[in-house]
Formats: C-alpha cells, sequence, structure tokens
C-alpha cells in the first residue's frame, strides 16, 4: 500500500519501503498516519498477551482510544511511528518519542528519543523488528536525533538481542527491575556490516525459495496443449520435477491436463503453493496475482509480455503488477521473463520454455536479462558439454535482479562461476559492492550490452567510456567481456579448470603456424608466453601428452596452451588425445590447460565429455533449436586463488587461437585480483572530517529543490562544503573593476593572480587571461589594464583575484555519480594535451589508500609528478590525501553527485585547489546507503 496523504503536506513519502524479511518474503515499511486507527487495533488484537505485557511492562489487554490517537498522530519530527505491512495489514511497529535531559517529552530540540517495538506474534522471528530498527534509526539521523533509548524487561530476550545485535555503539544498564539500553545511532563499521550480512542472508533467502519450491502451479494452461503456458507445464513435467505441480484454467472440465492435476483456480488447490508460473494475457495477470497472493504463493514467475517492454503503458502496468505483488509479500521474476532453471537433484526445476530433458548439473549459474541471449547462451553451454547449477532469465527484472541473484550465488555452494549479460546495473553502487564481495569467493563474469544506447531504448546512458566502465568493474572484481561467446568461452575454462599463479604461458602442439599464431594472441592480450614447442604434424597423442606433462611439471609456466590440427594418418583419434590429455593434467594438476583445435570435432566432444573417456555428453535436442526463431516469446570471503571445483576430466576447448587466450588472458588478470584482495588498502579515517556537518549543510542546500533537480552549489557553500572534509580551496573575489581588483588584492594579501572566469576563455591558456605574481597595486592595475584591452570589457571577462600559491604541477580531480558504473573517483593532468588523448584514470569509491596512489600513478603523464627530466618531485601524498578525503565525502553524501577541483597545484610541498564546483541533488529512492530497501515502484 502506498500512502498518499493529500491533506497532510508534513507527510514524509521518501521513508516509504519495501523490504525482503529474513525468510525471504516480504514487507511494507512507512509512516503511520491519522487513517490508520482501524489496522492499528485490529493489529494489537492479535498480539498474544505476552508481547502486550512485554510492550507495556503490564497487562494491557486493548489500547484506549487516547492511546489510538496518540499513536496515530505523529508530526515526524519529535514523534514518529512506522509500521511494516503485508497488504492493508500491520505485521509489526515501531516509534520513537524525542525525549529531554531528564527523561521526559522534551521541550526544545534534543537528540535523544526513546524508542519501542511491537510485533504480531505470527510475524516473529522473520527479521520484522530488526528492519523496523533499521529504517527508524535512519529516520531519527534524518531529524537530528543522534541516541536511542530503550526500556525492555529481562524476559523479554528476543527484544533485547534486536539492540545487541544491531552493530550500534551502546551501553547497558539494569533499572527498577528493567534493561535500559542506550544506543549510539551514528553509523558504524559494525552496524553497517550487520545491516549487509541481513540483507545478504533475506535476499538469498528470497531467491532460494524460487529456485527450490516444494510446489509449482502453471497459472494459464490451455486445454489443447498449445502456448506458452502448457510449454512450461510439460518442461517441468518432463525435467523430473521433484516437488507437486499442478495446472490451473479457470475452464477445465477434467481432473488432468497433460497427466497432472488441474484445478479451475489456485485457491481450489488443497495444498500450499510456493511458486506460480503465470502464462495468461497481460489484462489478466491482476486477477492470477490476487488469486495467487490470497493463496499466500511465496513468488512468481510472470511468462506473459505486455509490460515495461511494450513502451509507457506497458510499463505503467509493470508498477502496478510490482505494486500489487509487494502487497502480498510475494517475490517477482519477470514480467516479460524466460523463466528459471534449478539442476538440484533433489528439485530439478525447469520453470522456464527451455524444453526437456534438463541441462546436465554442473557448477555454473547463469543470469541474463534478455530471453533470446538465455536460448542463446544455454545452448552453446550446452553443446560445449557444460552444465549449470541454476539459471534465471528475469525478463523485464521489475523485481528480481541480477543484485538478488548475486546475493544467492554468493553462499550458493552449488555454484562456483557465476555468468551475466547484464544491458543495465540497476543499482551500479550495489552491484559493484556486490559483485566484488562475491568475486572474492568465485569468479563473476559479466557481458554488457546497450553499450551505445540507441535513441529509444530504456538503457540509460553514461558519461564514461566504454573502456573506463570495463577498468571499474574489474577494480571490482567482475571479468568484463565483450560478447556472449566470450562469456561462455571465458565460463568453461573458470569451471573447469584452476586459476593461473601468473602469466607465463607454456605452448606446445602439432602445428608450427598455430603456435606462432597462439604466441602473438597471448602478447596482444599482455600475458607472456614461452616459445611455442613444435611437436610437428607426426606427433602421436603419447607425444602430446609427455610434452603437456613436462610443460606443467615445469616452474616456468603459469598455465599451458595445447594447439592441435587434424592428422594426416588415420592412426590417432580423437579419444586418444582426450585420454592423454587427460592422463598429463592427472598426473601434475594445479595449472590451467586450453586447447585450440582445427576442425576437430570429435576432440571438442571428447574433451567435453564428464563421463569417462569416449562418452557421449548427454543429449540435449534443445539446444539446436532454441536458436532457431520457433522458440515461444515471451559463505564467507576468502582471497584463496585456487579454482572453485577443477574437474580433471574436463579440458575446455577452442575453434581459434584468439578466444583461447582470451580466456586464460582473464583467469589470468582475475587471479591477479584475488591475489591482490590481501593488500587491498584501507579506507582512512581523518578526525577532522565534520561528516554530520556536511549532512546538515546539505539537508539546508536541498530543503527547496525538487525531487530530480541538481543544484550547483555557490561557490562559497561550495568552498564551505568541501572544507568540512578537510579539503581547502582558495578563496576567490570578483573583480568586476580596477578599484575592485586592488580592494580584493588587500583582503587577500600580495602576491595575488589575476585571471579570467569567463567560459568562453577557460582552458585557453595560449590567449593570456591569467596574470600571476602580482606583488604591488601598480602591477596589479596595470595588468588589470592590458587584460580588458588584449580580451574585452570586464562585465565580458568576469575577473577575478586569487591568492597566489607555490607553484607546482596543475592536476584536475572529480568525482562523479554515473549511471553505468556508480561513484566514481577521476584523476588527470589538467591542460588540452591530457583531454584531447583521455590521460585521465578512475577508481570506485571508496577508495583506499592503495587505490589513490595507484590513480596519481596509471595516467601516461604520471612521470611529471615524479621527478621527470630533472624536475623536484611534488608533494603526491598530499595529493593521495585530497583525493581520498574526496572520496569520502562522496561515498558519505550521495547528495553529492558531482565534483571538479580544477586546478589542483600540487607543489614540493602541499597541494592547493584553486577552484571548486559541486553539484547535489536529493539522493535516489535505489541508492545504496542508508536501511536496506527494495527498488521502488
Amino acid at each position: 500500500m502506498r500512502m498518499t496523504i493529500e491533506s497532510d503536506p508534513s507527510y514524509p513519502a521518501h521513508w516509504e519501503a519495501d523490504v525482503v524479511l529474513r525468510d525471504g518474503g516480504t514487507a511494507r515499511i512507512r509512516p503511520i498516519t491519522t487513517e490508520d486507527a482501524g489496522r492499528l487495533v485490529s493489529f494489537y488484537e492479535q498480539v498474544s498477551d505476552e508481547s502486550k505485557y512485554y510492550r507495556f511492562f503490564a497487562p494491557y489487554p486493548r489500547l484506549s482510544d487516547r492511546d489510538v490517537h496518540r499513536f496515530t498522530h505523529h508530526d515526524y519530527v519529535d514523534r514518529v511511528g512506522l509500521a511494516a505491512t503485508i497488504g492493508e495489514e500491520f505485521i509489526g511497529t515501531v516509534r520513537y518519542d524525542r525525549i529531554g535531559p531528564d527523561g521526559r517529552p522534551a521541550s526544545a530540540p534534543a537528540d535523544e528519543a526513546e524508542v519501542a517495538f511491537l510485533v504480531q506474534d505470527a510475524h516473529q522471528g522473520r527479521g520484522v523488528a530488526s528492519a523496523l530498527l533499521e529504517h527508524i534509526g535512519a529516520v531519527a539521523r534524518e531529524r537530528g536525533i543522534r541516541r536511542f533509548a530503550a526500556e525492555v524487561l529481562p524476559a523479554n530476550t528476543k527484544m533485547i538481542k534486536v539492540f545487541t545485535d544491531v552493530g550500534y555503539q551502546q551501553k547497558r544498564s539494569f533499572e527498577d527491575g528493567s534493561v535500559h539500553l542506550t544506543l549510539d545511532l551514528e553509523p558504524t563499521a559494525e552496524s553497517l556490516a550487520v545491516q549487509r550480512a541481513r540483507e545478504q542472508r533475506a535476499e538469498a533467502r528470497s531467491v532460494q525459495r524460487l529456485l527450490a519450491p516444494g510446489s509449482v502451479a502453471v497459472v494459464g494452461v490451455s486445454r489443447s496443449g498449445a502456448g506458452v503456458g502448457a510449454a512450461a507445464l510439460r518442461n517441468l513435467r518432463d525435467s523430473g520435477f521433484r516437488g507437486h505441480l499442478y495446472a490451473v484454467n479457470e475452464a477445465v472440465t477434467r481432473d488432468l491436463l497433460d497427466g497432472v492435476r488441474a484445478y479451475r483456480t489456485v485457491g481450489a488447490i488443497g495444498a500450499p503453493v510456493d511458486l506460480a508460473v503465470i502464462a495468461v494475457p497481460a489484462d489478466r495477470v491482476p486477477d492470477a496475482v490476487a488469486a495467487c497472493g490470497e493463496h499466500g504463493v511465496q513468488g512468481l514467475v510472470v511468462l506473459s509480455a505486455g509490460y515495461g517492454d511494450s513502451g509507457p503503458a506497458g510499463l505503467a502496468r509493470q508498477r502496478e503488477l510490482l505494486r500489487q505483488v509487494r502487497s502480498y509479500g510475494m517475490r517477482l521474476i519477470g514480467p516479460n521473463a524466460y523463466g528459471v532453471i534449478n539442476t538440484a537433484p533433489d528439485v530439478e526445476l525447469n520453470a522456464s520454455l527451455t524444453p526437456a530433458p534438463m541441462p546436465v548439473r554442473g557448477r555454473t549459474g547463469l543470469f541474463t536479462q534478455s530471453g533470446a541471449i538465455g536460448i542463446a547462451l544455454l545452448s552453446a553451454l550446452l553443446r560445449r558439454g557444460e552444465g549449470l547449477s541454476s539459471f534465471v532469465s528475469a525478463g523485464n527484472r521489475a523485481d528480481v535482479s541480477g543484485n538478488d541473484i548475486l546475493q544467492y550465488w554468493y553462499e550458493d555452494e552449488a555454484t562456483d562461476v557465476a555468468l551475466m549479460y547484464l544491458e543495465t546495473l540497476g543499482n551500479p553502487r550495489k552491484f559493484t559492492r556486490l559483485a566484488r564481495r562475491t568475486a572474492a569467493v568465485k569468479p563473476v563474469v559479466v557481458a554488457k550490452g546497450g553499450r551505445h544506447t540507441p535513441a529509444g531504448h530504456v538503457v540509460p546512458g553514461t558519461r564514461l567510456s566504454e573502456d573506463t566502465v570495463s577498468a571499474l568493474l574489474r577494480q571490482a572484481g567482475v571479468i568484463r567481456v565483450d560478447t556472449v561467446t566470450e562469456l561462455v568461452d571465458v565460463g568453461l575454462l573458470l569451471a573447469s579448470q584452476p586459476l593461473p599463479a601468473g602469466p607465463r604461458i607454456a605452448i606446445l602442439g602439432n602445428s608450427e603456424s598455430l603456435g606462432v599464431l597462439t604466441y602473438d594472441a597471448c602478447l596482444a592480450q599482455g600475458l607472456r608466453p614461452l616459445p611455442p614447442l613444435d611437436l610437428t604434424t607426426a606427433a602421436s597423442p603419447e607425444d602430446f601428452r609427455t610434452a603437456l606433462a613436462a610443460a606443467l611439471a615445469s616452474d616456468d609456466c603459469d598455465a599451458v596452451i595445447v594447439t592441435a590440427i587434424p592428422w594426416v594418418s588415420e592412426h590417432a583419434l580423437a579419444d586418444d588425445l582426450a585420454d592423454a590429455l587427460r592422463e598429463a593434467v592427472a598426473e601434475a594438476p594445479g595449472k590451467p590447460v586450453a586447447v585450440v583445435h582445427v576442425e576437430l570435432a570429435e576432440l571438442v566432444r571428447a574433451l567435453s565429455a564428464t563421463r569417462g573417456p569416449g562418452d557421449e555428453p548427454p543429449a540435449h535436442p534443445a539446444a539446436d533449436a532454441a536458436l532457431t526463431p520457433a522458440a515461444p516469446a515471451a559463505t564467507g570471503a576468502s582471497t584463496s586463488t585456487a579454482a572453485a571445483t577443477p574437474d580433471p576430466d574436463r579440458i575446455p576447448s577452442y575453434p581459434a587461437a584468439e578466444r583461447a587466450v582470451k580466456a586464460v588472458a582473464e583467469a589470468v588478470r582475475y587471479g591477479q585480483w584475488r591475489r591482490a584482495l590481501a593488500d587491498a588498502g584501507q579506507v582512512p579515517e581523518y578526525e577532522d572530517i565534520d561528516e554530520a556537518g556536511a549532512a546538515a549543510q546539505l539537508a539546508g542546500l536541498l530543503a527547496d529543490v525538487d525531487d530530480g533537480a541538481v543544484l550547483t552549489l555557490a561557490e562559497r557553500d561550495a568552498r564551505d562544503l568541501l572544507a568540512r572534509y578537510g579539503i581547502r580551496v582558495l578563496p576567490t573575489l570578483p573583480a568586476p573593476s580596477p578599484d575592485a581588483a586592488v580592494r580584493a588584492a588587500a583582503v587577500l594579501g600580495y602576491p595575488v593572480a589575476l585571471k579570467t572566469t569567463a567560459p568562453h576563455l577557460r582552458h585557453r591558456a595560449d590567449l593570456g587571461g591569467v596574470r600571476l605574481d602580482l606583488t604591488t597595486e601598480a602591477e596589479l592595475r596595470r595588468s588589470y589594464e592590458e587584460l580588458t584591452d588584449a580580451l574585452g570589457k570586464p562585465a565580458e571577462l568576469q575577473p577575478v583575484v586569487q591568492p597566489m600559491v607555490p607553484r607546482g604541477v596543475d592536476t584536475v580531480v572529480r568525482s562523479v555519480i554515473d549511471p553505468a558504473a556508480g561513484a566514481v573517483l577521476s584523476f588527470g593532468l589538467a591542460g588540452v594535451a591530457s583531454e584531447l588523448l583521455g590521460d585521465t584514470a578512475h577508481r570506485l569509491v571508496p577508495a583506499t589508500d592503495r587505490d589513490a596512489a595507484a590513480l596519481i600513478r596509471s595516467i601516461r603523464a604520471a612521470p611529471l609528478l615524479f621527478g621527470w627530466r630533472g624536475s623536484d618531485p611534488v608533494d603526491t601524498p598530499a595529493l593521495e590525501e585530497t583525493l581520498l578525503r574526496l572520496s569520502r565525502l562522496v561515498d558519505d553524501h550521495p547528495e553529492v553527485i558531482g565534483v571538479t577541483l580544477e586546478p589542483v597545484v600540487v607543489a614540493v610541498e602541499g597541494v592547493s585547489a584553486l577552484s571548486a564546483t559541486v553539484r547535489v541533488a536529493h539522493p535516489p529512492a535505489r541508492g545504496d546507503l542508508g536501511p536496506r530497501t527494495l527498488p521502488s515502484y
């Protein structure tokens, strides 16, 4: 339920949020209003007497009229109440009342409040109180409250645990028969870790409920056996689904449809239904969703199209669909989804449009936003003998997204490699955070479409180049590939081979030319290939085995690429070569091996076999058919670099040297990233940072700014905000006349600089719009006259006066929120040459001390900072600190969407920012800071 209180303009609609609870269900958290009296009374009547006693410290069977009025009338500043709801029903409430130093209601603004919870007994243990505490804490901080006080009876151990487990700094005492708790609401590393751990467990559980249901109903199964619904039912039945399966058709006249128990409605099924697959026209989906919600279904896969894929009207239907699904506490895959697959032996779920039989069991997880791409990827993986752990094709991603699937795969022991085709990152800041954490445990390989954003396309654009986006994702541990073919190539290698310990590559085979091509490809990918070993065309499988075993045993290489061309004679068979290569790997395991073949289809088959030498991989008739147009529309992190689960019986093979080398190179880079995690640096703390003051300043600046609008701060406001984070920007005074310039110099003190700020003269040092080291009034007046005579009137030039700073290297420091990458910190040298060459480096925010050092050194012009051609090295530690302080500002305050410091003069000692531009806006509803919340409608 989304509240709209037209008569109460103070109603804080931005506090409304959907959350995933501990068991994977969803609830909505919103402010309590005067219209909630009936809901509050009904909620209280369903609470047990014991819970009421714990809340009021005395028997309290019912709420008085005075109580109801007090608990539903709030000013949303000193008195706030929030409710957790499912549909129209309250399942939990929390409120705070601001109190003064004496513990009584505050008559003047105070920074402490008393907080109390009540959760319906049927919903206790679902994490409702923890979610409410996160949100009421964020509300309190927004209203200037810094501490919560709570009185809890000693026997109320569940509520004591909610408070003690939250991660806030707290004090605890026993007074007058109750436990008195005081919580400092300032976020800490521990509280943030607790919050994100709860988010991860809840979102993973919500996906697990969708992928491992005990019962499935397909809604929209035609009696004729034609159509999407009937196809989904057949695929579920023929895959061997281990749970209960039901068919639903409102016009059914018999007990069975296609051999499955059939019912007219979901409500007529006399048993629980965990997952419903909906395949009815879009205009009938709301009725189907309502029936599922009333029956207690936990999740939906909506195959129906006609939503965000069909224009503005469809997008409005999609938002309403999500609102309806959430009102029942369900989660949604789709709409316009292709479906989900889980190959776990105790599940065997194929709730997709991929015909049976099931894909073979494997260690690779696959997520796609596009059904068509999902079909192609499934086909490619199955043709090359790769199995799956799970598959999700989420369509329009109204609810469940790639972020949710990453949460699930992070702790899923059945998944060793995560493959993803994405067109958008949705919440980029959250995606990079989740990808970084998941990549520390298992590889995350991403192919991203929508790179150039054609007109009318729904994918948002980016201000960064594709190379930059790729570099930023790599910093988060993501293996970014350009095509779905590369996605499969890299996935095959990572799923079956250990990670290489370094970039040294041994090359051996029976073709000198193919070896040379492989050698060249290695150099192009930045690897260090050894001279190729030519076994000649007369080489036997035993020759291959001996050479490969020697290469694997050598300390001089980290990976091996085997090249093979067809034999002239028929004495050597593909199975013999595959067996020989496997034997060599078994003798010296620990290094990855890839095979480059030329026209050796039998070798591909033999190498991909998983059931012993010579056996065919399980047939999958849908693999080739899926490529035709006939497809229907529709656990703790580790820094180990060992492969997830190497399979010595499977060696990946590639039809071109470039593809094999690309896969090996990605594995090398990923292994280097994993090893670097042990020394990734730290986000430093600075005692002089005024985070609270910056938050208050931003709140004041944005008070009269509309949502979606961007405010460019006035010079003084920008300087004050940056100063709160220890970044000093030199003062600049306007000089509209020579006399004004003289007065400005008197205030700032000589020597000064006089410069123009007109937009058409910026970055045009060749025009002479800057005069430096002016030490007297006479010099200043003369320079002023020269500028105006040469370039135009003062009104056109907009002259300013600024104090002089020590000479050094002019640099540019920036941070922006980019739709494709999240918060980004950028650095480069000032000047036309750097701009023309694109010599700018980027790092994700928050940056560590190692990130800042690497950022400075990664530009091509970096030698100018370190004493190039005999010049004095400049103060790069001070520059690194400036970068880190700016990173902290942007990370702490999502309202800050862009900062440019230009130029930042880096001298032999110290840095000086001469100018600053700061852009701010209200933070997006889908931000990754603050209490956990699902994307809004």
